[in-house]
């Protein structure tokens, strides 16, 4: 069985920064792209970034030149770090892996998703 574990979210004031974190766990025999997607209040779940096992990395339009994703294999953890943080990227941030188990088919799974507020 494999889970996805995110970590990370909060409360914080517009123009701040946050760091998520998400641990991939289990029966693990190899994790390909990794990434982060949010869903607002009465939005479609929407890309913030993804990045390959070969670290190649692409984001979402709205979050370009303010957040990072990065990844430690070692770990089999992928982060995201937010600066310059705004009121609209209010969501559930989730963290989605495409990953191959043992004696199971190469699939994507997701985390239980964590919440950040941006407000004053």
């Amino acid at each position: 069985q494999v889970q996805l574990v995110e970590s990370g979210g909060g409360l914080v004031q517009p123009g701040g920064s946050l760091r998520l974190s998400c641990a991939a766990s289990g029966s693990i025999f190899s994790i390909y792209a990794m990434g982060w997607y949010r869903q607002a209040p009465g939005k479609q779940r929407e890309l913030v970034a993804w990045i390959t096992s070969t670290t190649g990395t692409n984001y979402g339009d709205s979050v370009k030149g303010r957040f990072t994703i990065s990844r430690d294999n070692a770990k089999n953890t992928v982060y995201l770090q937010m600066n310059s943080l705004k009121a609209e990227d209010t969501a559930v941030y989730y963290c989605n892996a495409d990953i191959a188990a043992m004696h199971s088919l190469r699939r994507d799974y997701w985390g239980q998703g964590t919440q950040v507020t941006v407000s004053s």
